[in-house]
């Protein structure tokens, strides 16, 4: 099976509901980045990116650019591709930033088509050890709000039931 292209959209969302009343979002959208890669077998793969700033399209050029170097790879061998994808960035793209949430959105794509290639899900193909999976509250505690605001969102949190809250609270 090889990589016959890529795919990309920049997509806007309707914002979620702030989960304990911070202004997550002030326009009330979320802008995403989708990619589905294809291949030469009619299977293809879906990623998604969220950068949530007004460098979407960025991060959408960032992924049609590694995208473009996935042709003609095979798209099973995820670690291989995602190391000539590493390779390619010539060491300059450190942890973190556009570099990874665009080759990110290609890992996600390439796992999704290696699942459908042995017609599985991907949590089985992973092991599927939990019947369940913890999640957390994210985006409610961010850095730059008041600390009596963080304080009772983190609250708010608790009385809704998350054990578990991400924070966002030291600077970048």
């Amino acid at each position: 099976m090889k990589i016959t292209g890529t795919r990309t959209e920049l997509v806007e969302l309707p914002a979620d509901e702030p989960l304990a009343g911070a202004a997550e979002n002030p326009n009330g959208k979320r802008p995403i980045v989708t990619v589905s890669v294809e291949t030469d077998q009619g299977i293809a793969g879906l990623g998604v990116a969220y950068f949530g700033g007004a460098l979407s399209r960025t991060l959408r050029h960032a992924i049609d650019e590694l995208g473009a170097l996935c042709i003609g790879e095979d798209p099973v061998r995820v670690e291989a591709v995602q190391q000539k994808l590493k390779n390619a960035a010539g060491g300059s793209a450190g942890p973190g930033g556009i570099y990874h949430l665009a080759l990110s959105a290609l890992d996600i794509a390439l796992w999704d088509i290696r699942a459908k290639s042995v017609n599985l899900p991907l949590w089985k193909l992973l092991g599927g050890a939990r019947d369940r999976v913890p999640t957390y509250a994210s985006g409610a505690l961010m850095r730059g709000l008041p600390l009596d605001r963080v304080v009772k969102a983190a609250a708010t949190l608790k009385e809704k039931g998350w054990r578990e809250m991400k924070t966002q609270l030291a600077l970048p």
